[in-house]
């Protein structure tokens, strides 16, 4: 059981510090020595769990889909907007969304899997149940409107970081359902859909923060005073924010040995602005 956790442990630091470099320098300028100080592990460690930088390149496309969730419940076309204003928040404020991104768009996955498959089906998904549940038209084909959302998505997103850094790419994408949804959606549908989303995803971030350094200083005084912070039902953590780099995945167990992490894993996901 302690081999198995290490091994999670590892792999999730191989992959969370690998999103930060492919996110500082791209595929091809990404050297593995930088891997593996910014994970704090061995060579050996990292090619127990990953045969090549490429491996790493599509665990990460794996983990990127993650940190986007879309509500069954409800309506779907407005959880497929909500989903976008998610990844759009988490392009801003996580590594692993924008190295998934960047190296999507870069093309490195030759003769694999397509870069933007998950994306488009997931989008897809949506669309049919938005046409079970009267939402959507019935004369429209989910995975070609699938794509042009994905490829409009994907597009203002590049262009909302050329231009702004995307600080304002939440309104960028409110403005591109504007565009497609009277083409996709009965009007009536549209009057109650929120094209920015129904959840503020900065001003919650912000909450979770200072929530959270609330918590680290009754912590720090309860400590102080020779208490134990653990028994304060007060002290203890409330709910979670958007999740920022999914959750880890199991691996294989095995003995690693001496190729234990030194340190604790880089965290993708950056605070929130």
């Amino acid at each position: 059981m302690a081999k198995q956790a290490r091994a999670v442990q590892t792999w999730r630091s191989i992959v969370d510090a690998a999103a930060s470099v492919f996110d500082d320098y791209g595929y091809e300028r990404a050297a593995i020595s930088e891997i593996l100080r910014r994970a704090k592990v061995t060579k050996g460690a990292l090619y127990f769990h990953f045969a090549s930088k490429e491996a790493i390149a599509q665990a990460i496309m794996d983990e990127q889909t993650k940190t986007v969730e879309f509500e069954q419940e409800g309506s779907p076309l407005q959880s497929l907007v909500d989903g976008g204003q998610q990844f759009a928040f988490a392009l801003r404020h996580n590594a692993m969304a924008r190295a998934g991104t960047r190296l999507s768009i870069e093309g490195v996955f030759l003769g694999g899997p397509h870069p933007w498959g998950d994306w488009i089906d997931a989008t897809a998904r949506m669309l049919e149940l938005g046409q079970e549940r009267g939402e959507v038209f019935p004369q429209i084909d989910p995975m070609v409107s699938a794509k042009i959302i994905v490829a409009s998505f994907t597009g203002i997103q590049l262009v909302s970081e050329a231009d702004s850094g995307r600080a304002d790419l939440r309104e960028q994408v409110a403005e591109m359902w504007r565009h497609i949804l009277p083409s996709i959606a009965h009007p009536g549908v549209i009057a109650h859909i929120k094209p920015e989303g129904r959840v503020d995803l900065a001003a919650q971030a912000r909450e979770k923060a200072e929530r959270e350094e609330q918590e680290a200083r009754i912590a720090a005084e309860a400590k102080e005073a020779g208490s134990d912070p653990a028994t304060d039902t007060g002290s203890r953590p409330g709910g979670a924010g958007l999740r920022g780099g999914g959750s880890a995945r199991g691996t294989q167990a095995g003995d690693e040995g001496d190729e234990e992490p030194a340190g604790a894993g880089v965290t993708a996901a950056g605070g929130a602005a």
